[in-house]
């Protein structure tokens, strides 16, 4: 729910015997889409973009962004062992819960936890202390149910913004506002860190009906973008 479950999760393990292409053209680029249908490429998902102002007195829109409790949910960020790195074990949660909640999503497929660390770590705008997960309490062991992994966006002009680049929510937790907790503290977070906005990504097609709790909270499209897909057959033979 929310971010881009297909994003960079949409090609084949090496070994299949198709190779999947995949890019991209804004909605309103007629002539790309020309190209791209006489190259082979299929349009096969719209996506919005997303962002929603930040003003400086949402710092204080859920207390500390760094850990805060609501109807059952904790909201935290993900520990940090003595000498400053993450805690494994929270960003094996984290996997795990985006792995789940993403199952069934547009072009997503199985990544091993060090695929998912290393291409989120590629990300120019990675920071560890932009990783959230939330637990639900209802028991004496808190389960983690979801989780947000942000970025920063860098402006040349201007304060930097964040960027919501995944955000998962099991199944058996909806309804108990953990994806809008987790929207809240990342707001309350770049508003504390003097930033102006917070962009996402959003598939216009998800039948999750996240669109409509972004918008309920400020979000609105900024432009559309489409992803295109050519599969392609693998010679064994080549390579």
């Amino acid at each position: 729910m929310g971010g881009r479950p297909g994003q960079g999760r949409g090609c084949p393990p090496a070994g299949l015997e198709v190779q999947q292409i995949d890019t991209g053209a804004f909605a309103d680029d007629d002539r790309q889409h020309q190209w791209l249908e006489g190259s082979g490429f299929e349009r096969v998902r719209t996506w919005w973009q997303m962002s929603r102002p930040v003003t400086s007195d949402e710092a204080t829109l859920t207390g500390s962004p760094d850990h805060w409790e609501q109807d059952g949910v904790v909201f935290r960020l993900v520990r940090r062992t003595g000498a400053g790195m993450p805690d494994e074990s929270d960003l094996r949660e984290v996997h795990e819960v985006l792995e789940s909640a993403f199952v069934d999503h547009f072009n997503s497929y199985e990544e091993t936890f060090e695929e998912f660390l290393f291409r989120l770590r590629e990300d120019p705008g990675h920071r560890w202390d932009h990783w959230w997960l939330a637990e639900l309490t209802d028991d004496e062991t808190p389960q983690p149910v979801g989780a947000l992994v942000g970025t920063v966006s860098e402006s040349s002009s201007g304060p930097d913004g964040s960027y919501v680049a995944y955000l998962g929510v099991l199944e058996a937790a909806r309804g108990r506002g953990v994806a809008k907790g987790l929207l809240r503290t990342i707001i309350a977070d770049a508003a504390s860190r003097g930033r102006d906005r917070v962009g996402l990504e959003v598939d216009a097609d998800s039948p999750t009906g996240a669109a409509g709790l972004y918008t309920s909270m400020g979000w609105k499209t900024k432009y559309v973008t489409e992803s295109w897909h050519r599969d392609v057959p693998v010679d064994p033979d080549q390579g």
